[in-house]
């Protein structure tokens, strides 16, 4: 399904293949010979979202970009299942193995991996070439790459990163971060289907 959101709609290349269950919101870019399969979720809420060419993204995967943050996958990537990459630079030939997550700022050199479950923290990068191990966390630039049991020393480098300030573009508690969430994921109530 393709959506219009914020005055922008997807543009997907004829060589390109969406899955008619796939959803691409807003200012979405997808280059020929991507796919793009059942339950993907491409969103520009606010920033640009661009599909390489022949890039996988697979079942039920979702892709953000943000203000200042847009999500660039770059060509021969593979995107897996449930991963999440929200705002993330993806070079050519990357592995974003099922369910990883990348976060707003992260850059992924070209071959680089992030195996299963991987974290990339925000405004982390990731070498060409570099692995992420399934289940642990990449945390900083370059990046600190550790198992999950050394939440420490991984919020130790995390806390640096603002977090808060880069995701939710600063504030002091949940209320607040959530009331401006929610005004600002209001738009899509003026969101349009223009295509399937």
């Amino acid at each position: 399904m393709l959506i219009r959101h914020r005055d922008a709609v997807p543009i997907v290349h004829a060589d390109a293949v969406v899955s008619p269950a796939a959803t691409l919101v807003g200012d979405v870019h997808v280059a020929a010979g991507a796919r793009i399969l059942p339950g993907a979720v491409l969103s520009a809420e606010d920033g640009r979202v661009d599909i390489g060419e022949n890039t996988v993204v697979m079942e039920n995967a979702v892709v953000r970009g943000r203000a200042g943050y847009p999500a660039r996958i770059g060509s021969s990537v593979m995107v897996g299942p449930n991963a999440h990459v929200n705002g993330s630079d993806v070079a050519d030939g990357a592995f974003i193995a099922t369910g990883a997550a990348l976060f707003p700022g992260s850059r992924i050199g070209a071959g680089a991996e992030v195996r299963i479950h991987g974290v990339v923290q925000v405004n982390t990068t990731i070498e060409p070439g570099v692995v992420v191990p399934i289940g642990w966390v990449a945390v900083g630039s370059p990046a600190a790459i550790l198992p999950p049991d050394r939440h420490d020393e991984i919020w130790a480098i995390q806390k640096g990163l603002d977090f808060v300030g880069t995701v939710y573009g600063g504030g002091t508690d949940m209320a607040d971060i959530m009331l401006r969430q929610s005004e600002f994921y209001g738009a899509h109530r003026a969101d349009e289907v223009v295509g399937d």
